[in-house]
């Protein structure tokens, strides 16, 4: 039996992400188990997660995954290079991982991987640094230097948002060694941020555009069975939807910080973190924050994470070096022969109740205590009120 794993954040699970499942299974047999890395309940974009980590998990494991493992919250919410490591990370370290599979832009593993490979290349920094002088957005820059080494159709594999997921998950393979399979299906249907009037039935931004604006019939019928079931358990129980609805509580954080708290968010030391201290003391909502520290050479995308590692008192000199456990959310029972066979094969410690977190290393337990913390500040994101409590440490995975 092989053995698949998927990078996901499920927000919410929809028919595309089904598909690369189903694929995956035609492709190396109908017995493949697919374990999945899953965000908890803040996500890459820097922002809140639609359903709480172990709803999505349920989702996952009633629509044809067979194990759930928590990305934790500092890879889950960190750059494309950053989410790819940690991904990779948890599913390497499960010792149990044969292929790796994504959706992509492109469909094309080789490419992809040809173009990891150059970026983890001597002959790249240098062609990155001679472009970054040129005053354009890392990006930009990045693309150019792509181009120079290899071809314009490589680099414009970089312009792409899964293209570019994918080549970070090549070069996290690289980077600790592990040799699985690369395998990549074509996205189809909707771009990553496209609205519902284009985005046919495969965006999941799509999807939380249509909750956002109450069209909740039209937002259930994009979501596969599964999702939409424990949506609506979650939703009676006034735990869903889940928007970035605590404005006030972040620019209170925001207004709170120093300058150079601000700096110890700036990993590149390029002068974002002074751009957002000075906005948060002239903006009066997260919006105009954004668009106050906004320039040519910093993406939304990335300013939303900084602003969320600040309001989850995250700090990246306080983090791990690597992944150091490995957290299971839900499981079927394909899921817990996998977990029986972890127990001979795994790099790190495998966490099934929250408990076991007391007797892991330093950095464990503060990690640990960071999602815990984390999770209680999202709950105050909850519809309602009433089910802002409990806590972390009494969340066992959930077993369908």
């Amino acid at each position: 039996m092989k053995t698949a794993g998927i990078i996901t954040e499920y927000n919410p699970l929809h028919y595309g992400h089904l598909a690369l499942i189903q694929a995956v299974r035609q492709q190396f047999g109908e017995d493949t188990a697919v374990i999945c890395a899953m965000s908890g309940d803040f996500v890459q974009r820097g922002d809140f997660a639609l359903v709480r980590r172990h709803a999505r998990a349920e989702a996952a494991v009633r629509s044809g995954a067979d194990l759930v493992l928590e990305l934790p919250l500092p890879w889950a919410v960190s750059s494309a290079e950053g989410f790819a490591q940690g991904g990779v990370e948890v599913l390497t370290a499960t010792g149990l991982l044969d292929v790796l599979a994504f959706g992509s832009e492109c469909g094309d593993s080789a490419a992809l991987l040809r173009t990891a490979r150059a970026l983890e290349g001597n002959a790249f920094q240098s062609a990155l640094q001679a472009e970054l002088t040129k005053g354009d957005s890392f990006a930009a820059a990045r693309q150019r230097a792509v181009a120079a080494l290899l071809s314009p159709s490589d680099a414009a594999l970089l312009s792409s948002p899964n293209n570019t997921l994918g080549i970070e998950y090549g070069r996290a393979l690289l980077r600790v060694g592990a040799a699985p399979a690369l395998f990549t299906i074509p996205r189809t249907g909707a771009a990553h941020d496209a609205t519902p009037e284009n985005a046919g039935g495969y965006s999941a931004s799509a999807i939380r555009h249509l909750l956002a604006e109450g069209r909740r019939a039209d937002a259930l019928s994009r979501m596969v069975p599964a999702m939409r079931t424990v949506y609506e358990v979650e939703e009676a129980a006034g735990r869903a939807p889940v928007f970035a609805a605590c404005g006030r509580a972040i620019l209170a954080r925001l207004r709170s910080m120093t300058p150079a708290e601000f700096d110890a968010l700036d990993t590149g030391h390029e002068g974002v973190g002074q751009r957002l201290y000075n906005a948060s003391r002239n903006a009066a909502t997260l919006d105009a924050v954004l668009d106050n520290a906004k320039t040519k050479r910093y993406a939304y995308a990335r300013l939303r994470r900084m602003v969320l590692w600040a309001y989850l008192g995250l700090s990246p000199a306080e983090l791990p070096a690597s992944v150091p456990y490995l957290r299971v959310l839900a499981a079927n029972e394909t899921g817990r022969a996998l977990l029986g066979r972890m127990r001979k094969t795994a790099r790190f410690p495998v966490i099934t109740k929250p408990a076991a977190i007391r007797s892991l290393s330093p950095d464990s337990q503060r990690l640990f205590e960071t999602e815990s913390r984390a999770a209680d500040l999202y709950a105050l994101a909850y519809p309602e009120l009433t089910e802002a409590c409990g806590s972390l440490w009494r969340q066992n995975p959930v077993m369908p």
